[in-house]
């Protein structure tokens, strides 16, 4: 009898090591809305209210300080604020978006009030005329109500100003300003009164 020969197993092939995860992509990592282990992305949360909110409060300020100008400039300041009280994460704020509305508000009566210390010093020269810009904000008919606002007190400017332009409620506008909610409701329904005969008048 022939013996048979013993088989040769054939040789393992070597396992490759396993190699680091594959990352995740640009598209999936920004869809995701999380940083670095999987926890939430807020390092871009002032980014995200300052390109959201930037227009919408300089509109407010316009209306509040009457040139585009200052308007940009009482904005800027709030946001610096914002950023240097609270960091770029917000996570210690309840309401970013009224906290620059304040902000805006308070700034703005420095500006009214500087500019009257000034004018009791010197003649008003004659107003340059508004740039450009200040024509896509506003559109005609709200230029007229601009200029009929400025007759107005400043309570009575700023409570029109944050109710019809801003559409913040009573609770919110008594907020921003430090008042009652019936202070607000008052000064509103005269404000109104005001603001139509100005409108009726000649212009």
């Amino acid at each position: 009898m022939f013996r048979r020969a013993p088989e040769r197993s054939a040789p393992e092939r070597p396992v490759a090591a396993p190699g680091p995860p594959a990352a995740p992509t640009t598209a999936s990592a920004a869809g995701s809305g999380t940083g670095r282990g999987g926890e939430p992305d807020r390092a871009a949360d002032f980014d995200r209210l300052y390109h959201h909110r930037r227009l919408a409060l300089v509109r407010l300020a316009v209306l509040l300080v009457d040139d585009l100008p200052t308007a940009e400039d009482v904005v800027q300041d709030a946001f610096t604020a914002l950023l240097r009280r609270h960091g770029p994460r917000l996570e210690r704020l309840d309401d970013p978006e009224a906290y620059l509305r304040t902000c805006v508000v308070n700034a703005a009566r420095s500006v009214l009030r500087r500019r009257r210390t000034v004018r009791r010093a010197v003649l008003e020269r004659e107003r340059p005329a508004p740039p450009p810009e200040e024509y896509v904000l506003l559109h005609e008919e709200h230029r007229e109500v601009l200029r009929a606002l400025t007759r107005l007190t400043g309570r009575q400017r700023e409570v029109l100003v944050l109710r019809y332009w801003s559409h913040l409620t009573e609770a919110q506008i008594a907020e921003t300003l430090g008042l009652s909610r019936g202070t607000v409701k008052s000064t509103a329904s005269r404000a109104l009164d005001a603001l139509s005969r100005n409108l009726e008048g000649p212009r």
